[in-house]
């Protein structure tokens, strides 16, 4: 009687490749240097935004890329799905897990989280006598926060683009958004009229898997901190 073949015995989890997670769109040409700095060099096409792939080798076996929207970086981190990642501050600020450790600044992805609204606004409106404003953003939580801390309640539209059609059709006063240029903010209508916070693209690690495997893990911050004391040496 043939005995049933054994499982295969599932790959430790110190023997996995570890997982990078980097953000699709505007971001990934300027995480490219950086790592190549690193000495990171991943399949052709994962800068490829046509590519049907999410996962992508690398030159080294031991690492992996998966490519993901850039709210999705972080969650990604978080939950332990990828062990690294590279992600705007905006986002740390927006989802604050605590499952999450940014040892790196990388200096790329320049913006600004901001304020913007119509311009010009009613000559005889006083903000500063608000108690209640209508808010369009993708950003909820930093919203809120922001307003609560001038003990004005912010309702918020929660909206994932096109922010700065809000408030000429009427869906909110004011809008919360990423801002580079502004141009897209003067072409429609709009000016920044406070800047909340500056951003920029950190290295993120998940505080489990740094505990779990910090000889790799560390090694790969070690990696990406000597690209940026290279950058620095140009």
């Amino acid at each position: 009687m043939d005995m049933p073949s054994p499982l295969t015995p599932a790959t430790p989890a110190d023997a996995a490749p570890v997982i990078l997670a980097l953000p699709k769109g505007r971001i990934l040409s300027e995480v490219g240097p950086v790592l190549d700095r690193a000495g990171i060099v991943p399949a052709a096409d994962y800068a490829d935004e046509d590519s049907r792939r999410l996962r992508f080798p690398t030159n080294d076996p031991a690492l992996d890329v998966v490519r993901v929207r850039p709210f999705d970086v972080a969650t990604f981190v978080a939950h332990g799905a990828a062990q690294i990642g590279i992600c705007g501050a905006d986002v740390l600020m927006e989802f604050d897990y605590a499952e999450i450790y940014a040892p790196l600044d990388l200096g790329i992805g320049r913006c600004r989280v901001s304020i913007a609204e119509p311009t010009p606004r009613e000559p005889d409106e006083d903000t500063a006598r608000w108690s209640r404003v209508t808010v369009a953003t993708k950003y909820p939580n930093i919203a809120q926060r922001h307003f609560a801390q001038r003990g004005i309640q912010a309702e918020i539209v929660h909206l994932n683009g096109a922010m700065e059609l809000a408030p000429s059709l009427g869906l909110a006063k004011l809008i919360v958004d990423l801002v580079q240029t502004g141009s897209t903010l003067k072409a429609n209508g709009l000016v920044e009229t406070e800047v909340i916070a500056p951003v920029t693209s950190r290295l993120i690690v998940n505080r489990t898997a740094l505990k779990t495997r910090p000889e790799a893990i560390g090694a790969w911050i070690a990696r990406f901190r000597a690209a940026l004391a290279e950058t620095a040496g140009l």
